[in-house]
């Protein structure tokens, strides 16, 4: 009876171990930065938000000009220019927030750029990705860049060169 029972335990763990589940880990940033087309994109947005930055905080400057001449002038107006300086100030300063959120919000340029640039990128990446967690039979693939929780892992499990040979640049 005790040989059975042991067998039959046997038996379930055997079962258990074929059907265990093989997880693999990629390095997105170290992907990413191998893939020159990313490096490229990433160039276009960085420079293209500098640009739109500088506009921003020149508008920004010509409103702070602005407050300080009023402030310096404040004593010589009447209380109807006050008014009219004080309307320009603030349109100006309403204008530089207007555009910075043209710009830089949630649904502005930049995020707009982004996607168009980054989204083929990502969805390449994606597809290799998932073409070899198919060929190799994983059922989950981890980012070690994005997974703060892992604090260790076997470099043997990492598949970023895979991925990387999959989309054609091979290290």
């Amino acid at each position: 009876m005790k040989k059975i029972a042991i067998a039959i335990v046997a038996l379930i763990a055997g079962a258990f171990a074929a059907h265990a589940q093989k997880f693999a880990l990629v390095d997105m940033e170290y992907i990413l930065s191998n893939i020159p087309t990313y490096e490229i994109a990433n160039d276009q947005l960085n420079q293209l938000s500098q640009k739109w930055q500088k506009e921003i905080e020149a508008i920004g400057k010509q409103a702070e000009t602005m407050y300080k001449d009023y402030q310096s002038n404040m004593v010589f107006l009447s209380d109807d220019q006050k008014k009219k300086q004080e309307a320009a100030i603030t349109a100006k300063e309403k204008e530089a927030m207007e555009l910075k959120n043209k710009y830089f919000g949630p649904e502005g340029e930049l995020f707009t750029m982004r996607s168009k640039l980054m989204q083929p990128i990502q969805d390449e990446v994606y597809n290799a990705v998932k073409a070899v967690a198919e060929e190799r039979g994983f059922q989950c693939i981890f980012d070690r860049a994005s997974a703060t929780e892992i604090i260790f892992a076997s470099p043997r499990i990492d598949v970023s060169a895979e991925v990387l040979a999959k989309l054609g640049y091979s290290k």
